[in-house]
């Protein structure tokens, strides 16, 4: 499950880890939350773009955008075989960053939040499939996506079975070349990031409200028994 995460990048980030020289730098996120609009790095004949995408995918055939509530993460083991995910899955992957994602303990029942960052403080980069979809009424066109998770890894299952399917650098261009779709190729990069490479920091309550932002979401908590 991924269902906040955050973003606060610097030109350095886009350059050397993401490879984008001529986009703009995204705004600071502290709080980002499903159904607003996140930014995602897609191929184009240029090279890797940065688009932003609604988050929650509405697959072409949805009646509303209303879908894109249930649709904020697809499961890697079976997004290439299910009806909202599996076309995007063959033709329209992406790459979502993020600094860190937020999960809530689930295996004690407290709910208490944490915050999430790679233990070498690098940006992540989440495994994300996109669509476009237009509405039948005025035909405007509203391009959402899914963040992909995987089986949670020995850092996060100390609070929650799943986690978000974090792509290595050296994968991006596998995972956003438009040539590719054979899942056979695709889904051995959607797996837990190893052992020892997560760290995990309590924090205040205060982000539990979506309509919070601001660095207070990741003010440290204490840790408590």
């Amino acid at each position: 499950m991924c269902g906040r995460f955050f973003l606060i990048l610097t030109r350095k980030d886009l350059l050397e880890i993401f490879g984008l020289a001529k986009n703009g730098l995204p705004e600071p996120r502290f709080n980002i939350a499903p159904s607003q609009n996140i930014p995602a790095i897609r191929r184009e004949d240029s090279g890797p773009r940065l688009a932003m995408l609604r988050w929650g995918l509405i697959p072409p055939w949805a009646k509303d955008p209303k879908i894109g509530f249930r649709t904020i993460n697809a499961r890697s083991e079976t997004a290439a075989s299910m009806p909202s995910f599996r076309a995007a899955f063959r033709q329209r992957r992406c790459l979502i960053p993020a600094s860190g994602f937020f999960e809530w303990d689930r295996r004690s029942g407290s709910r208490r939040p944490y915050q999430v960052r790679r233990a070498d403080g690098r940006p992540m980069a989440f495994a994300g499939l996109w669509e476009q979809w237009r509405n039948p009424q005025d035909k405007n066109v509203i391009e959402s996506c899914a963040i992909l998770t995987t089986e949670a890894n020995e850092e996060i299952s100390r609070i929650h079975d799943r986690m978000p399917a974090i792509l290595e650098p050296s994968e991006f261009s596998l995972w956003l070349d438009p040539e590719e779709r054979r899942p056979d190729r695709l889904q051995p990069l959607l797996r837990p990031l190893g052992n020892g490479r997560l760290r995990l920091q309590p924090v205040s309550p205060y982000v539990n409200n979506p309509r919070h932002e601001g660095e207070q979401c990741l003010q440290p908590a204490p840790e408590t028994d």
